[in-house]
Parts: structure tokens; C-alpha cells; sequence
């Protein structure tokens, strides 16, 4: 009996040894893409049957609030590869030092624009939008409209939050020098900031508002998961700003080759196909049996807005700026 367990030990104590001797791939994202209903689940275990590693995701709040950590951080930081930031941050982020190039190669994107950055790669993309009840009688359709209209709305910070900050994006895109007074007329319609995505979406859902800012894709998540058609995205006439959501490596990463596979593997089916009903996104690369059902049933956009990642990161401050003064009159 006494031979039994020391067996018993010796063979626990090996399996722990190999446990360590796994290494460990650190990829720090955004709260929901780690939730039990996102993303992270699913790609832990499919890229883990793959590596012979440890994938340990660490959530880090919104998309925005991602740059501002690694700013902290700087090298000190455990990440090895980031995953949430977008467009409207990558040149940003480029210029903190702190990231290498990917050496994926060209990898086959489906993208509404061209991508060519060796830096950041693409997962997913998609449009923001207002988001509000099938039955909202006398839907805003242009921001203009919204302002001028007694419709509430929930809003991101977009200091922490890169939906918060695409809005600004697309308030400028769209009114150029007229932005400061589309915000002055927005002021009114605002219920809350919030932090991040989640929240926002939440209370919408509890019915503290009107319309909340989100995705165009945000109904597909009602009809697919829920079976609820009763969730609509306002199509507004001056056009949707685009985002698209990229990873990057860092250079302090202490696996960098397991950092370039995860890459890798992240602009393939197996992670792609995951996207449209976890992330509820456009993938970057559409999954070998196409998108979703459901997800035909979306408003289509007739004019992308989008600024430069270099242009994005030099308006950045001032549609701050405009955005702040409003709000706090």
C-alpha cells in the first residue's frame, strides 16, 4: 500500500513538472473578449491543442485602457502580445517603442481597406453604430438629427474605451469643423459615460436609455444567441466609422516565437471562425463556411469613414478637447 502511494506521488509530482515546464503565452485584451460568452474561451483551448503551452489571457478593461497599461508597464510589463487595440491607437502605440514586427508575411485579409502594417495585425472589424429597440418610434438619422432629437443615449469614455473613442473619430470625420457644435447638441442626449463597452450595453439592456453606442453587428447577437429580432442598428446618412481590432507582439515578450505562432493562428480558421458569434464582429479572414445566418439580416453601410492611424493619433487630442467642453457645460 505504502509502495502504492509513493507511486501514486511520484506520478503527480511528474505531471507537475511537466505542467511548469510548459511555457506560458501571456496575451493581455479587453474584459469581454475574456468573458464566458467571448472569444477567450474558445481560442485558450483551440491554440493550446496546438502549442504544447499555457495561453494565460489577462484582461486589462476596454480597448483603450489596454494602450494606457502598456504606457505604465513600459518593458516591465509580463504581456507578450497585446490583442483589443485598434486603428485609431496603433500609430500611438507604434510610437511607444514597445512593439516589434510580426513576420507574419501577407496573410489573406478580408478587410474593407487595405492593411499593410508590420506591426499590428488584424482579427476583426466592424462599424459603430447606435443600437436602440425595433419599436423606437422616430429614429436619429445622421448625428445632427440625434442632437436635435429628445432620444437618449449611453456613450463610452473614450479614454478607456476604444468604441468611446471611435466616436469621436466619427464625429469628426463626418462634421470636420463643425464637430464641437454637434457635440454641444449631443450634450443633452447623453444619459452616462461609461467606462467601457459592457457597461454601457447594460444598462441600455436594463432600459436606461434609448440607443447606446455599439456595433452595427450588435443585433446579429439577438437573433443568433437569443433568438430576439427586437434589437435594431440606426443607418445614419453620413456614414459609419470603421474599426479594426489588431495584436501585436512586444518586444519584452520572453516568447517571442510562441508570440509570432499566436499570431499566426490568429489570422486562421481556427480562430477566425470563432469571431462572428463570440466577438460578434466582421472576422478578418471569413471563415470557410461564411458568415453566420443572421448576419445578413444587418444594415448595410454605404459610406465608411475612417481616418489614417497617423491622422487618428494628431486629431486625437483636439476631439478630446471638443468632447470634454461639451459635456461639461
Amino acid at each position: 500500500m505504502r509502495n502504492f502511494i509513493l507511486g501514486v506521488g511520484l506520478l503527480i509530482a511528474a505531471s507537475a513538472v511537466h505542467a511548469e515546464d510548459k511555457p506560458i503565452l501571456t496575451v493581455m485584451t479587453y474584459d469581454s473578449f475574456v468573458s464566458d460568452w467571448g472569444p477567450g474561451p474558445q481560442i485558450e483551448e483551440r491554440f493550446e491543442a496546438l502549442c504544447d503551452c499555457d495561453l494565460n489571457f489577462v484582461a486589462a478593461g476596454d480597448g483603450a485602457a489596454l494602450l494606457a497599461k502598456l504606457k505604465l508597464e513600459g518593458a516591465r510589463g509580463d504581456a507578450d502580445v497585446v490583442l483589443g487595440l485598434d486603428t485609431n491607437l496603433t500609430a500611438e502605440a507604434t510610437a511607444t517603442g514597445l512593439f516589434a514586427t510580426h513576420g507574419i508575411g501577407e496573410a489573406v485579409l478580408d478587410l474593407p481597406v487595405e492593411w499593410s502594417d508590420q506591426t499590428f495585425l488584424p482579427y476583426d472589424w466592424g462599424y459603430f453604430a447606435f443600437v436602440h429597440n425595433a419599436d423606437m418610434v422616430d429614429v436619429p438619422g445622421d448625428m445632427k438629427a440625434l442632437g436635435a432629437s429628445d432620444a437618449t443615449i449611453i456613450i463610452q469614455d473614450p479614454r478607456s474605451s476604444t468604441p468611446g473613442l471611435g466616436l469621436l473619430m466619427w464625429v469628426k470625420a463626418a462634421y470636420g469643423d463643425e464637430a464641437p457644435a454637434v457635440w454641444e447638441a449631443l450634450a443633452d442626449n447623453v444619459v452616462t459615460v461609461t467606462p467601457g463597452w459592457s457597461e454601457a450595453y447594460g444598462l441600455f439592456l436594463e432600459g436606461e436609455a434609448d440607443m447606446v453606442l455599439s456595433y452595427t453587428t450588435s443585433p446579429a447577437y439577438h437573433l443568433i444567441a437569443e433568438d430576439d429580432n427586437s434589437k435594431m442598428a440606426a443607418a445614419f446618412s453620413e456614414g459609419h466609422y470603421l474599426q479594426v481590432e489588431v495584436g501585436g507582439i512586444l518586444k519584452s515578450s520572453d516568447q517571442p516565437v510562441l508570440a509570432e505562432e499566436f499570431l499566426a493562428f490568429m489570422v486562421s480558421e481556427g480562430f477566425q471562425s470563432v469571431i462572428p458569434t463570440t466577438n460578434w464582429m466582421y472576422p478578418a479572414v471569413t471563415p470557410e463556411a461564411g458568415l453566420p445566418e443572421g448576419f445578413d439580416s444587418l444594415i448595410e453601410v454605404d459610406k465608411a469613414l475612417l481616418f489614417s492611424a497617423e491622422d487618428a493619433r494628431a486629431i486625437r487630442g483636439d476631439a478630446l478637447d471638443e468632447w470634454l467642453t461639451a459635456l461639461s457645460q
